[in-house]
């Protein structure tokens, strides 16, 4: 705590954050004001602040705040007594831009470390004297982290989608000099503010842990987000929700919105942070919107109104100012809140497991089945992998479009092949979907053996992304340091049913497996069952070996067993691989894997990695087909097998399938047709029978309200029962949408 304690050891760490917490259950705790605007005030010209020691340094420095705590401390120490003396609890550094990111625009990245070391020392000794003159409140100091003037997760270049100005390992290295000057100059707390790109606050989140790894201690961390106008989305694209879900896994002690918008504007995104956030909640925005000279206009009193309804409301536990706000806003801030009870801290809820791209993806108990997109994999897809080896990025980009339109809620990314560059074909890639609008929203999953990819991959997703995979096989050591990095990453993590002595075949070893891996992941890794994701080994039936022939039924039998022994976890699998042995033919490979999905569903499996855009209907499966077809699967019949193979040669193809077209359903009246076409999928007819309809109706509300919407609850009754995939829900939906 700011009472003069020496930071060598931090003996006080433990102290402070245990007085924050109490305090922070008692009251609305309130943050200081803007450095910038109170600077501004002070009219410093180049000499002023150049200082003696830089007087001959070859750049310009005015407008390099930061520095001022070398060139002009005192400024910078009147600026946090103002604050402390209108009310501040939590005083922030004047480190926005110490990181040598930030300073090597001005020359002077070599002085990062010292100018952290030294605001930390001028706010901490503030603090002090403050908190000794009224120990009934006392004071901290929260570490700045700025965003740096870098964004990992945009290119600077109109004409280069996948160029970067800098990399995640030159942010993080900034990053942890940054954090070692805070932590030795003896801060209290740090705080990443004014996020609007997530990659980057990841880098900062990455580099913080590294640091507090390196001193043995740990400080409670405040972490706030940037909604950069009122599309309620960060700069590099987030929701508010999509943000939260990807910085969680820091276990921060608040997490918050600060900057770019007033209160009024703020307003309906902080109540959503509050309603998700499982932690204390901040707020500090500017004194308004920036009229047409750049400067404030919103009064003290308006802000200390704005400010009110905030905590009346429920929502926050710490209050401030941004731009614009000087010691008139917090003091009247201070009063308006007093006595105003603060947000109680929810209890952890019963839990979801939760993915984001640039939106989230909540994956609960009675979710529906969810698609992980396979086509961009190398290793998967023939046309995927031509296209990157010739390097034409753009159009296997559109592989990846064509798998979120055919329904994937994931999408799976695999470099792994002996002539690339695995590496930097995923980052390449990764930082060019990332422009992707609709492939970009949903989750990635980064698909790798080499860890090093998987590494590459995690430093280009904003996101909360699934690592597939990891696992047993190199022993419990190499398990848990990799399951440590992740969670580091804040990824989720595929886990494959895979030991020291090989893959799991039988029901036991895929439970016992399991189980010994979550108890290693949850106790000793810290890992969140709910970003577990087992995959128990989808392996091929129908090879001839008999001791195959279990393979699929023991899948199904083991994901009961799995859920119930690890609380939480999902189950996921590659769908594809169970029908290795109908390669060419893929009729009979469709009716497969719709088979298999319909019984594993019914098991309790989560997700699965298929194509999208190519599953069949349960229940358009044709009856021969689907009975030859789930003999094999669940192992009812000795000659299942063969007689699967003999039928196979039958409807033997070598292409992609060709679907004969059955008119006979265009002979029955308009209404059926209407209903057909839309449990089908089929658009070709739609706009003549949806005329005929309209023209023998009263009005035309009765063919939307009469046969389209007796086709859809068709089709959501086939969903619900899982008998229809998604894919062939959004076709029907794309259908009902042309028919109105």
């Amino acid at each position: 705590m700011a009472d003069g304690t020496t930071p060598t050891g931090r003996p006080d760490v433990a102290t402070t954050r245990a007085r924050l917490e109490a305090l922070l259950r008692l009251r609305i705790l309130v943050m200081d004001g803007a450095m910038g605007t109170m600077v501004q005030r002070h009219t410093l010209d180049e000499v002023a602040f150049r200082g003696e020691r830089f007087a001959g340094h070859a750049k310009d420095l005015r407008g390099n705040n930061d520095l001022l705590v070398l060139t002009q401390p005192d400024v910078i120490t009147g600026i946090h007594h103002a604050y402390l003396e209108a009310g501040s609890d939590i005083i922030e550094t004047n480190t926005f831009s110490s990181t040598a990111i930030a300073q090597a625009d001005y020359g002077l990245e070599s002085l990062a470390y010292e100018l952290n070391v030294e605001a930390a020392r001028l706010a901490m000794e503030a603090a002090a004297a403050w908190s000794k003159r009224t120990p009934e409140r006392p004071r901290f100091v929260a570490g700045a982290i700025g965003p740096t003037n870098r964004t990992l997760s945009i290119s600077p270049d109109v004409n280069d989608p996948t160029f970067r100005a800098c990399t995640f390992e030159a942010l993080r290295t900034a990053y942890a000099e940054q954090v070692r000057g805070l932590v030795d100059g003896g801060c209290d707390l740090l705080l990443v503010e004014t996020i609007f790109d997530t990659l980057n606050a990841k880098a900062a989140l990455v580099a913080i842990q590294e640091v507090f790894d390196e001193r043995g201690f740990e400080l409670p961390l405040m972490i706030s987000v940037t909604i950069t106008d009122r599309s309620g989305r960060t700069l590099s694209g987030q929701t508010i929700d999509a943000f939260y879900v990807a910085i969680a896994h820091a276990q921060p002690l608040s997490v918050g919105i600060n900057c770019a918008l007033g209160a009024r504007d703020m307003r309906p995104y902080l109540a959503e942070l509050s309603d998700i956030a499982e932690c204390y909640v901040s707020s500090y925005p500017n004194a308004g919107l920036p009229n047409a000279f750049g400067e404030y206009d919103e009064q003290p009193d308006q802000t200390g109104a704005l400010l009110r309804d905030f905590a009346d409301s429920g929502f926050v536990n710490i209050l401030g100012g941004c731009c614009g706000t000087t010691p008139d806003h917090i003091s009247a801030v201070v009063r308006a809140v007093d006595g105003v009870a603060p947000r109680p801290l929810p209890s952890r809820s019963a839990g979801a497991s939760r993915l984001s791209g640039l939106e989230v993806l909540t994956v609960r108990d009675d979710s529906n089945f969810l698609m992980v997109g396979e086509r961009t994999n190398v290793t998967g897809s023939a046309r995927f992998a031509r296209l990157i080896k010739s390097d034409d990025f753009t159009t296997a980009t559109e592989v990846a479009v064509d798998q979120v339109r055919g329904g994937a809620n994931l999408i799976d990314v695999n470099m792994d092949e002996a002539l690339l560059d695995s590496e930097q074909s995923m980052t390449h890639f990764l930082n060019l979907i990332a422009t992707e609008p609709e492939v970009a929203r949903v989750p990635v999953m980064i698909d790798s053996s080499k860890w090093s990819v998987i590494e590459a991959g995690l430093k280009c997703v904003q996101g909360k992304a699934v690592v597939n995979s990891i696992s047993l096989k190199e022993g419990e050591a190499d398990f848990l340091d990799k399951a440590r990095t992740l969670r580091r990453y804040g990824a989720a993590a595929v886990v494959m049913a895979f030991d020291e002595t090989g893959q799991a075949d039988t029901i036991e070893r895929k439970v016992s497996i399991c189980r010994r891996a979550y108890t290693l992941l949850t106790q000793r890794a810290g890992f969140d069952p709910h970003d577990i994701i087992f995959d128990p080994n989808i392996l091929a039936i129908a090879t001839g070996l008999e001791e195959h022939n279990d393979y699929a039924v023991n899948f199904l039998e083991a994901i009961g067993a799995i859920k119930q022994s690890c609380p939480g976890v999902l189950i996921s699998g590659g769908v594809s691989n169970l029908s290795f042995s109908f390669r060419g033919n893929n009729v009979v490979r469709e009716a497969i894997h719709s088979a298999f999905l319909y019984h594993a569903i019914k098991a309790g499996m989560d997700m699965g990695i298929v194509n999208a855009g190519q599953l069949e209907v349960y229940d358009q499966i044709p009856a021969e087909l689907l009975e030859h077809v789930e003999d094999v699967l669940l192992n009812r019949r000795p000659d299942a097998t063969d007689r699967l193979l003999e039928l196979a040669t039958t409807i033997e193809q070598t292409g992609p399938r060709v679907v004969q077209q059955d008119l006979s359903w265009r002979e029955e009246g308009v209404n059926e047709r209407l209903s057909h076409a839309l449990i089908k999928g089929i658009d070709s007819f739609i706009e003549e029978d949806v005329e005929e309809a309209r023209l023998a109706s009263t009005r035309a509300l009765d063919v939307i309200e009469g046969p389209l919407m007796a086709g859809m609850t068709v089709v959501g009754d086939l969903f619900g029962d899982g008998r229809m995939f998604l894919p062939q829900v959004v076709k029907s939906a794309r259908v009902m949408k042309q028919a109105v």
